[in-house]
């Protein structure tokens, strides 16, 4: 005969069933006798009555029972079909696991303690696990800084995206939540870190150089994370110059060493910029006021045009030291990417800013055969050329036709001549027309005077 062991009968109660006794039913946790193991497949002889065989996935549970059996060893086992067509007893050696691990998981619950688990799948939500049959969830929300998917406008693919890379991973974990009668579980790997977070946040002090790795780039930053803490390099702590886009100085699992400028409380400030020397410590006498220098616009503002001198040494030309003229726009007078010249007018070390001026080297009102005209200048020119000609076209329209003087006219006296011609000019004009038979009359009255 073969046994059921179940925690609810005795030994009496066994024995009294005879040899009446049926066979196990679905769910019956029963134990019997290695007949044959191999990678994927246990045979067991259930006292000699019944033959019972596990394969697959129920072969194997959390503990590794199966590579530590040998022939002839007892081992427990679950009824998960009661016969299959070769007449076999299909048995779980991994639910026969459940019990224990369930224990597992309460004890591990009630001490607080840190254990391992395996990644199994990945949501939108969180992270799943399955051990030996019992399902568990570790909510985004409750992930190690390292494994936090940070990411631009919570954008859900690329979450998902991030949470699918931690399948198959070991992740240390604490219980929060357990129904063993309903078979939910939470854990947190965040709460299983705050330990060493505790002890490593106390030996810790501004003005340390630590190495970490980066566990998130945002707008605003880098986050870094190293012996289970987490810290934010601001987008102003990146590099000595100016920052637009901290994409282009890190991404996330990247190697890198930081300096902790601020602790407030598990609050971590951190610098990158400030373990290379500072290029403004020296900037007056690299650019004293009143010296000449050139550079290369590359962004604009509403008050002015940023000059780039060096890789991290930024000038800056305000609206009124662009030109004489009233400036609104700094793109009407100059251009992103074009190299320019400039005095500079002022330097504050602490602020890391510096004055320039273009007007102070030369005036961009006045402008030469390589420089071009400001926008709005050129736009009006274009706009009124077309008005010009036709103008000029009108007034020539408007000119009298002069009247050819008879043959005899000739003949006049030089001085006669000399009168008509002065008399003319004015003729030019849109009056002319009344002034013409004037002239006429002018040239009969010297004629008979004579």
């Amino acid at each position: 005969m073969y046994k059921i062991v179940d925690e609810k009968l005795t030994m009496e109660d066994l024995l009294g069933q005879g040899e009446g006794f049926e066979k196990p039913k679905l769910g019956s946790v029963i134990e019997g006798t290695v007949v044959s193991i191999s990678k994927n497949k246990l045979v067991v002889d259930l006292n000699g009555v019944a033959v019972g065989m596990a394969s697959g996935r129920e072969t194997h549970d959390s503990f590794g029972t199966i590579s530590d059996l040998r022939e002839g060893d007892k081992v427990k086992t679950v009824v998960i079909e009661e016969e299959n067509d070769d007449g076999m007893v299909v048995l779980s050696l991994k639910k026969a696991s459940q019990a224990t691990t369930w224990d597992k998981f309460e004890k591990a619950n009630k001490d607080g303690d840190v254990i391992q688990i395996t990644v199994s799948e990945a949501n939108k939500g969180g992270l799943l696990i399955d051990v030996d049959g019992i399902k568990g969830f570790i909510p985004v929300s409750q992930l190690a800084p390292i494994h936090y998917p940070r990411v631009e406008d919570a954008n859900t693919s690329q979450i998902l995206t991030r949470l699918q890379k931690l399948v198959g991973m070991k992740l240390d974990v604490k219980i929060i939540n357990l129904d063993r009668d309903t078979g939910k579980m939470i854990l947190s790997e965040k709460a299983a870190a705050q330990t060493s977070a505790k002890k490593s946040l106390g030996e810790i002090k501004v003005g340390s150089k630590v190495s970490g790795a980066v566990s998130g780039v945002v707008k605003f930053g880098i986050f870094v994370t190293f012996d289970g803490l987490e810290g934010l390099v601001h987008i102003s702590e990146i590099a000595w110059g100016h920052v637009s886009n901290p994409h282009q100085y890190a991404k996330v699992g990247d190697k890198v060493e930081v300096e902790i400028i601020g602790i407030e409380g598990e609050k971590l400030s951190l610098s990158m910029k400030r373990l290379i020397p500072d290029p403004w410590a020296a900037i007056e006498a690299k650019y004293p006021i009143g010296s000449k220098v050139k550079g290369t616009i590359n962004r604009f503002s509403q008050f002015g045009a940023f000059v780039q001198l060096e890789d991290d040494i930024n000038g800056l030309i305000h609206l009124s030291e662009i030109s004489n003229k009233k400036v609104e726009d700094p793109s009407d007078f100059l251009s992103v990417g074009e190299e320019v010249e400039a005095q500079v007018i002022n330097i504050d070390r602490d602020e890391h800013r510096i004055g320039l001026s273009v007007k102070a080297v030369k005036s961009l009102d006045k402008k030469t055969k390589d420089e071009k005209l400001p926008k709005e200048q050129a736009k009006e020119e274009v706009e009124e050329k077309p008005k010009k000609e036709a103008k000029k076209k009108d007034e020539k329209a408007e000119e009298p036709i002069e009247d050819v003087e008879p043959a005899e006219s000739a003949e006049e006296p030089v001085e006669e001549q000399a009168e008509e011609k002065a008399e003319k000019k004015p003729a030019k004009k849109k009056a002319a027309a009344k002034k013409a038979p004037a002239k006429k009359t002018t040239k009969k009255t010297k004629k008979e005077d004579k």
